[in-house]
């Protein structure tokens, strides 16, 4: 329960100068590294447990921008801002909504330090109900920044919904189980996707200024 990792995106994002990122696939691992090699700073590359999708590798690859997101689809109804190994179970949660007629714009931010401040900027003020994915605790971690991000920015009003560890170390276990626990997959996001957005329709008054519906 101990050897998770599920703090170090808590408390790596609190050291100054620090660039901290995690690789949505193989690939972009080994771009992550390139980009560590190349880089006049100190960087944290986070990686999860388990087998990473099926992807080609890059037979030469390229560093990475560093702070430079990646928007992967595009949909009105919502935004799932995702990191790491929760890009792919995004991507997933994406399929199922669109079955379901609900469309998302999915991105990859890559970086929790420093975030891709202009694209979720955007974004958020032309999709404010929002997700953001991430293995890692929700106290301190990826979400906390993007809302941080988006109060300093003094963007809303939104709806935010954090998919993430809870306040409680998790036992051991197989990856795909344990997520499937937590509700980190695709079917959790589904989930939290769709109770967002009927929140959101069933709101009797407008949504709230910044972080007043953070769940």
């Amino acid at each position: 329960p101990t050897h998770h990792g599920q703090f170090d995106i808590s408390y790596l994002r609190a050291l100054p100068h620090l660039v901290v990122m995690a690789p949505k696939d193989g690939n972009e691992l080994q771009r992550m590294l390139v980009t560590a090699m190349n880089h006049d700073g100190p960087i944290a590359l986070r990686y999860p447990r388990g087998l990473s999708a099926e992807v080609d590798l890059d037979a030469d690859p390229a560093p990475i921008e560093i702070g430079k997101g990646e928007v992967l689809t595009r949909g009105d109804d919502l935004l799932i801002l995702a990191i790491g190994a929760m890009v792919q179970e995004s991507l997933e949660a994406y399929r199922r909504l669109e079955a379901q007629n609900i469309h998302a714009t999915v991105v990859n931010c890559r970086f929790v330090k420093p975030l891709d401040k202009e694209l979720i900027r955007s974004l958020a003020s032309d999709i404010p109900r929002i997700i953001t994915a991430e293995e890692n605790a929700l106290r301190g971690g990826f979400g906390s920044a993007v809302l941080e991000l988006l109060a300093d920015q003094a963007v809303g009003p939104f709806q935010v919904t954090r998919v993430g560890i809870p306040d409680q170390f998790i036992e051991h276990g197989a990856v795909g189980i344990l997520r499937r626990k937590y509700g980190l997959d695709a079917e959790g996001i589904v989930r939290a996707a769709r109770t967002l957005l009927a929140d959101a329709s069933g709101a009797q008054e407008p949504m709230c200024s910044p972080a007043c519906l953070v769940k």
